[in-house]
């Protein structure tokens, strides 16, 4: 079975991040995504990453993570040129990706008006800070700045770290997830009506629209949120404990998973104990509860823990870090990650799998401008004329 964007092109104009991303979700699910760039430099996630050499081979890390699969053409936007390779490429294209700030695409004249002229079903989308209108509208697009205006800090970390930015940068994920899905559910309108749009993402709005319970907490129960650390603020216990060895997660919401929990540890009297018989009670004594707990805890290792309290019905998780989880059996089972050993690159597939093909990417993360000469001879240029643009600097 074809994956099911199998035959749609996607342009993918954006750089570093969230735009990328959108892009490489767009190319797991089977488009044909063609990374158009600056030439010279290419996308600024080039050169970032963990690895000085990858950078300075414009092949970073954080370039490999979200352009596997994807093919690269240079095309200089503000040469006359250039301008013309990127609206015959918009008129054999389905979907476009940019994230400029909003205005950048109308002044070099290639705005949505203009290109929906040269192609009618073109979807469009741009992803930016904050929109295309609005007073913030015209500032730049950085997760970290978005992680705080967003109230994301305000509620990340405890009494004593918070505000506190998480540790990935959540914000231009959670555009890119947001942008591809936009992208997927007007490329099956425009299936149907033959009309493209033009898909405006907000990364501010993007991940306020995640923050779903917290929000709304605010909004219908009157109730700021607060930090809460490694607690779950919806229940207790909930959260994360010490053990005589490492960190546990426990989920004991419900009551009869309080019960099971108190079993298990040799308190079983917990159960009946005036301050923690009852949900809300245990929310507002959680303290002395997580005390309690974690005494009883710190007679084995998380370990131990783990398969006892999952064998008596009590949700439970080892704290693991990010080597730790891709190597174990339940990420490398499933095939999450794909390697290119030629290219020496390794990269995760969709957090998702089909009953078909598997949507995983099928080649590594192209060197800049690998493929421009093979789509200025599909576009009809000749040899002697690819050079000729080379030369101009449109290429």
């Amino acid at each position: 079975m074809a994956l099911p964007l199998a035959g749609l092109r996607v342009l993918d104009l954006s750089n570093v991040l969230a735009g990328p991303f959108c892009g490489y979700q767009l190319g797991l699910l089977g488009a044909e995504v063609i990374k158009v760039e600056v030439p010279g430099n290419g996308d600024l996630a080039r050169r970032l990453g963990a690895d000085p050499e990858q950078a300075r081979r414009k092949m970073g890390a954080s370039f490999v993570a979200v352009n596997a699969g994807k093919q690269s053409v240079t095309v200089n936007l503000k040469h006359p040129e250039g301008r013309a390779i990127l609206l015959k490429l918009v008129a054999q294209a389905d979907a476009l990706i940019e994230n400029y700030r909003p205005g950048v695409m109308d002044r070099l004249d290639l705005g949505y008006d203009v290109l929906r002229e040269v192609n009618p079903r073109l979807v469009y989308c741009a992803i930016s800070g904050f929109g295309k209108d609005g007073p913030l509208s015209g500032r730049p697009a950085y997760d970290q700045i978005i992680q705080g205006i967003s109230g994301v800090m305000s509620v990340t970390g405890d009494d004593e770290s918070a505000p506190l930015r998480v540790g990935y940068p959540i914000s231009d994920t959670v555009g890119g997830i947001t942008a591809a899905l936009a992208v997927t559910a007007c490329l099956l309108g425009a299936q149907r009506t033959g009309e493209g749009c033009m898909v405006d993402v907000s990364m501010l709005e993007s991940t306020l629209a995640t923050m779903g319970w917290v929000v709304s907490n605010y909004l219908n129960a009157g109730v700021t949120p607060r930090p809460m650390g490694n607690q779950n603020f919806t229940a207790a216990p909930s959260g994360t404990f010490r053990t005589g060895d490492g960190l546990i997660n426990i989920a004991a919401n419900e009551d009869k998973q309080f019960a099971a929990l108190c079993r298990v540890i040799g308190h079983p009297e917990l159960v009946t104990d005036a301050r923690f018989a009852e949900r809300q009670s245990r929310k507002e004594h959680r303290h002395a509860l997580n005390d309690v707990l974690e005494a009883a805890l710190a007679e084995r290792s998380a370990a131990e823990w783990e398969p006892l309290l999952i064998d008596a019905g009590v949700p439970a998780g080892l704290v693991l870090d990010v080597p730790g989880v891709l190597a174990h059996e339940q990420v490398t089972g499933r095939g999450f990650v794909t390697s290119f050993p030629e290219a020496g690159q390794h990269v995760t597939r969709a957090g998702f799998r089909l009953s078909g093909e598997d949507p995983c990417p099928q080649t590594p993360a192209p060197a800049l401008s690998a493929h421009t000469d093979g789509w200025l001879a599909k576009l009809g240029y000749r040899p002697d004329q690819i050079e000729a643009l080379r030369a101009e600097g449109a290429i």
